[in-house]
């Protein structure tokens, strides 16, 4: 339809630069003028007609068209300067009003009334772009605003995308043309942005002050309050919506990182994913939290990591922690330099603390106390010894470690540690004496441990028998019941014993020397005795011999005949 409607006034001579202020008067002028139009229908044909292709329907509509083609205009003053433009499109009052160039779309009354010369140019709402105007190069061009007011005051920005009332309404209001690339889907969406580019905003009110490029906000009030942080992500319902200057910062999830307002390079670089993930989070800088309520109290804390529903959840102003499991490290306060690992609340006991490391489901100091510089793994577990429960090291069978070493023992909590013998860690120092007797009445036993799959036979004591001689020679598990023996302690009785048995060994043969050189004296005297003794055999021998002769000559002397003289 190629229809031009008349009025009782002379045609009106319309500049091509334009003020604002001229701008919104001449189109108040204009709706104002559109009382006295009348219908095609009812006044005559101004005389000629449009180019081919074009079509026109209000007063002075395509009033300056020349070779332009393509064109449609609906509604008074609509595209009224295009003279050669082409593929242009207005449906409302003053609709590219001061348009030139090709390719635009304007639908609302004052939609894109200021354009000159941007292309491929869309307008749907009242007043949307209406102050693009288009300049060299893509100034002006290449920009969508479906919305009352959307783009409003954009002048030689391009490449904007603006869907809602009011999105992106202040966007390039100084004409530095530096506001490109801009997508706003929401009502006020980049509302107040001036200068800011490449920034991504859907949701009502999502980033609705920002003056910063490079950020992406999803959510209603999404980085709401943002003014000059750059390089954030907010996607979820107020998920960074009082960040004012912190940068860097990454937030998914509603409310996350909500009131996140630190001056870099406080409340910068912080990661959250989760509802109400580093919900709290004011000052503190490169956190990361993963899982709902995560790091949701931290104000201050830096350098903590969270991964899990509740990680770190009343965590305030700790920092360099790592809780990795639903609940993990749940009421840690202001302890640092904490890794927990696994969830089940484990280090649920840790609040000052700092320095621990806990690897296990539920794993905690197995009370509501507190404590530092501590390794737990998987210690909260049932203790099932012998048969279940197993730990593999790598790099630990066949290594060697050098001479001196301290051989690793565990306590009745599962606690490693390595036995000191200083007398600086001892007191009460007394000697064993008679106590380490007690291993005579020890019963060593060969026995076979039940789950090992070698059946490798076992030479030992049993507990139970062990605390009937001395309870001090086992250990107990959790439960209070005989778990262990005290091997080393009977290897001291042992020592002790030997000591005992060595000294008397020497007392004997202490005993026996002085014997053997009593004894050594007693044949020294036998054999003078003997000497003396055969001294006086000799001698007897001696008189014997004399005595004999003697006896001979008396004997010879009685045996001689003898005369007798008789007398007749």
């Amino acid at each position: 339809m190629n229809t031009l409607l008349t009025s009782h006034q002379p045609p009106l001579t319309i500049p091509r630069l334009w003020s604002g202020f001229t701008l919104i008067a001449l189109a108040l002028a204009c709706f104002a003028l559109c009382q006295q139009v009348q219908s095609a229908t009812d006044t005559p044909d101004p005389g000629g007609s449009l180019p081919v292709s074009n079509t026109a329907d209000g007063q002075l509509a395509l009033g300056s068209l020349t070779t332009g083609i393509y064109n449609s205009a609906f509604g008074i003053y609509s595209l009224l300067s295009v003279t050669d433009g082409k593929f242009c499109t207005g449906v409302g009052g003053a609709t590219l009003l001061a348009n030139t160039a090709d390719e635009n779309t304007a639908v609302g009354a004052g939609a894109l009334l200021s354009n000159t010369t941007g292309t491929g140019n869309t307008a749907n709402g009242a007043f949307a772009l209406f102050s693009n105007t288009g300049g060299s190069g893509n100034a002006g061009s290449h920009n969508t605003a479906v919305g009352a007011s959307a783009l409003f005051a954009n002048i030689g920005a391009f490449g904007n995308t603006a869907i809602g009332a009011s999105a992106l309404e202040n966007n390039d209001s100084s004409a530095n043309g530096l506001a490109s690339f801009n997508t706003a889907i929401g009502d006020g969406a980049l509302g107040i942005n001036v200068d800011g580019g490449g920034n991504t905003a859907v949701g009502v009110g999502t980033l609705g002050n920002n003056q910063a490029s490079l950020l992406t906000a999803v959510g209603v009030n999404a980085l709401f309050a943002n003014t000059t942080g750059t390089g954030n992500t907010a996607v979820g319902a107020l998920a960074l919506s009082s960040n004012l200057t912190g940068s860097g910062n990454t937030a998914v999830g509603d409310s996350a990182l909500q009131h996140n307002n630190g001056a870099p390079p406080n409340g910068s670089q912080n990661t959250a994913v989760g509802i109400d993930a580093l919900l709290n989070n004011t000052d503190g800088n490169s956190n990361s939290a993963v899982g709902d309520s995560a790091l949701s109290s931290n104000t201050t804390g830096i350098f903590n990591e969270a991964m899990g529903v509740n990680a770190l959840l009343n965590n305030d102003s700790g920092g360099g922690n790592v809780a990795i499991g639903d609940g993990a490290l749940k009421f840690n306060v202001s302890g640092f330099n904490n890794t927990v690992v696994r969830g089940g609340a484990a280090g649920f006991n840790i609040v000052n603390g700092f320095d621990n490391v806990y690897i296990g489901w539920g794993v905690s100091a197995g009370g509501p106390f507190d404590e530092s510089e501590t390794i737990r793994i998987n210690d909260s577990a049932p203790q099932v010894g012998g048969t279940t429960s197993k730990v593999f090291i790598g790099g630990i069978n066949g290594a060697t470690v050098g001479g001196a070493n301290a051989p690793v023992i565990v306590n009745a909590n599962g606690q490693l540690g390595t036995g000191v013998s200083s007398a600086r860690f001892k007191k009460d120092i007394d000697p064993m004496g008679t106590t380490s007797e007690a291993i005579f009445s020890l019963k060593p036993v060969r026995f076979h441990y039940k789950g090992d799959e070698t059946n490798m036979p076992q030479f030992g004591l049993i507990a139970e028998e062990v605390a009937k001689v001395n309870p001090a020679l086992i250990l107990v598990d959790k439960e209070g019941k005989p778990y262990t023996v005290r091997y080393e302690q009977i290897n001291a009785m042992l020592l002790n014993e030997f000591l005992k048995e060595h000294k008397r060994v020497q007392e004997e043969q202490t005993t026996i020397g002085q014997l053997e050189s009593t004894t050594a004296k007693q044949q020294a005297t036998i054999g003078e005795l003997k000497k003396d003794l055969q001294t006086v055999v000799a001698r007897l021998k001696d008189q014997d011999s004399k005595i004999q002769k003697v006896s001979d000559a008396m004997e010879l002397s009685r045996s001689a005949p003898r005369m007798v003289l008789s007398n007749p």
